[in-house]
């Protein structure tokens, strides 16, 4: 009863603040621009999502419900709510329809759709479990037990659910025999998953983050550059990324810790037995089949036909494009020096990520089929079987897309981004604007535990604010934009609601409040520096190759003014 009541209420409550938006929009005087006939209600949309997003940790919701106001606020034409919610609800169909009809959104779905199945596949072979012991066998000391668990998340660099499913279950045993806390390996797990996902050219997350960006550029009329080809460029300035990959090196070759995080150590290399944390069981769901003999190739030749397929793929879609193209600069490169650096670069910015990532994919999910058939390891309907179960775990991906891309269509349609653009472009010091751009996404990521919501809320807004402020500085809006990117990152990173996090602790049966407890410090630590040693010196135009050294030697001396050194006692019988 008492729930049927709040639900009474709720709607009670949305439908007044419909009937006061509805009388507020109907007194608004006509005009061809909506940026300047809605005003300030522009920014009723994206807040909506923001909002909602905070309080309900819903991303799916909020940006429904975000859609849905904007789309509200464009068929308000008198003050019968109940009919311009009819109508609203209709363009909300009709917006969702029409951004997965477009082609270029339907490849990005389907790419992230079969690079799920190839993962699945993987796994169920064995190809994943024999590549990560293979890297397990050659650590015998702390120091080398996380830089060999480093690596290897490096390597399983094309999604970050992989990861954190992969090498924790793999490096548990090791670092449990070395002395080595489950809370430092979760937190290796956890950094080396989603921002190493997050810059990788082939991955589960380069659709989503290709898609925001083209379409951000596109609104601002930048019709000469691709998606792709701005990725790319992000890539120096993901700063946050970039630092916390060093910040494990520095870490585990100096074996300095501070916070709840040296405590941690202390005590695992102190304890006489194997850690046993009841209140954290192993991730066990992904396992490969059993009685099967382990064989790295199985995890080699799927994984290298993906990446250089997609190469491949990459490359020929953007050389054909420029020949095909207007730009005799770029025809004249192709046709002399195709396989130079430069000409490389041109031909994979000038590429359709789309299409080529799903030719890739497509390949490798055949290759991967077939393997696994091949060696008996599983028939073809169970093969087949596990390959749709990998899509399944995507789809998530696929439904916040179609919200994200819907969104972002009805931000421009009542003109959030040129309002918020003339408000602001004057009254935020320019050098500010990235890091602030970083923060904003690291709260909103923190709050909802979604990277990928917190991308699709945000880069609508930020690249228009950075090519306005900056008068249409490139540089300076591809900070912006990698400034979206590795603040939705840290911020998931550290929320204790976040997908990854709980998957890193879970793989590495650590307990998850410990977990958040000590990885929060060393995230925080490297955000700082992520700030006032990249984005606001970037934003004033230090190149990111002063940053990136200049940033490593705050690490390195942070640390050792804040931290121990933990140090450890040899085992011989490590890997025995």
């Amino acid at each position: 009863m008492e729930r049927k009541m709040k639900i009474g209420i709720i709607v009670a409550v949305s439908l007044i603040a419909l009937f006061a938006l509805s009388l507020w929009i109907s007194s608004l005087p006509a005009n061809e621009d909506n940026a300047v006939r809605f005003g300030i209600l522009t920014l009723l949309p994206p807040l909506v999502a923001i909002g909602l997003a905070f309080i309900t940790k819903e991303t799916i919701l909020s940006l429904f419900l975000g859609v849905f106001v904007g789309e509200f606020m464009l068929c308000v034409n008198d003050l019968n709510i109940i009919s311009t919610i009819i109508n609203a609800f209709l363009q909300l169909g009709s917006q969702v329809i029409s951004c997965m009809a477009d082609p270029w959104n339907a490849g990005i779905i389907l790419q992230c759709l079969l690079i799920g199945g190839v993962i699945q596949l993987i796994t169920k072979m064995g190809g994943a479990r024999a590549l990560a012991d293979a890297f397990a066998k050659r650590a015998n000391t702390p120091r080398k037990a996380q830089l060999f668990t480093w690596l290897l998340g490096l390597c399983v660099f094309f999604d970050d659910y992989a990861n954190s499913l992969i090498v924790g279950p793999i490096m548990r045993p090791v670092m449990d025999k070395l002395k080595v806390s489950r809370e430092k390996l979760a937190f290796v797990v956890d950094a080396t998953a989603a921002p190493v996902a997050g810059i990788a050219i082939i991955s589960t997350w380069i659709g989503l983050e290709i898609s925001l960006i083209a379409a951000g550029f596109k609104s601002v009329g930048a019709t000469n550059v691709t998606g792709f080809g701005i990725f790319l460029q992000t890539i120096p300035y993901r700063f946050y990324n970039i630092f916390i990959l060093i910040f494990i090196v520095i870490s585990a070759l100096t074996l300095y810790e501070f916070g709840p995080m040296k405590k941690a150590e202390q005590e695992a290399r102190n304890r006489t037995e194997i850690q046993q944390v009841s209140e954290a069981p192993g991730f066990d769901e992904v396992k490969p089949v059993e009685g099967i003999k382990l064989s790295v190739w199985n995890a080699i030749i799927p994984i290298a036909t993906l990446i250089i397929g997609a190469l491949m793929a990459f490359y020929w879609s953007g050389y054909t494009a420029i020949l095909g193209g207007e730009d005799q600069a770029l025809i004249t490169l192709m046709k002399t020096a195709p396989l130079s650096f430069q000409g490389i670069f041109e031909a994979l910015s000038a590429s359709d990520a789309s299409v080529a990532l799903f030719q890739a994919a497509l390949l490798a999910s055949i290759v991967a089929i077939v393997m696994a058939v091949g060696e008996q390891i599983l028939s073809i309907e169970d093969a087949i079987s596990e390959w749709i179960g990998g899509m399944k775990t995507i789809v998530i991906t696929g439904v916040i897309l179609l919200l994200a891309w819907s969104l972002g269509g009805v931000i421009g349609e009542v003109g959030t981004a040129d309002y918020l653009v003339g408000v602001l472009s004057g009254s935020i010091p320019l050098f500010i604007v990235p890091a602030l751009v970083f923060i904003l996404g690291a709260l909103i990521s923190f709050a909802t535990g979604t990277a990928y919501g917190t991308m699709s809320i945000l880069m609508p807004l930020a690249i228009p604010l950075g090519w306005a402020v900056s008068t249409g500085d490139m540089n300076f809006t591809i900070v912006c934009t990698s400034g979206v990117l590795t603040g939705a990152i840290f911020g998931d990173h550290c929320s204790p609601i976040s997908d990854t996090t709980i998957l890193s602790s879970m793989g590495t049966s650590c307990n998850h409040i410990n977990h958040v407890q000590t990885q929060i410090y060393y995230a925080v630590f490297v955000a700082i520096i992520s700030i006032f040693i990249g984005y606001i010196p970037a934003a004033l135009g230090v190149p990111w190759f002063v940053c990136i050294p200049g940033g490593i030697v705050v690490m390195i001396v942070g640390l050792k003014i804040l931290g121990e050194k933990v140090d450890f006692e040899e085992v011989d019988e490590a890997t025995s």
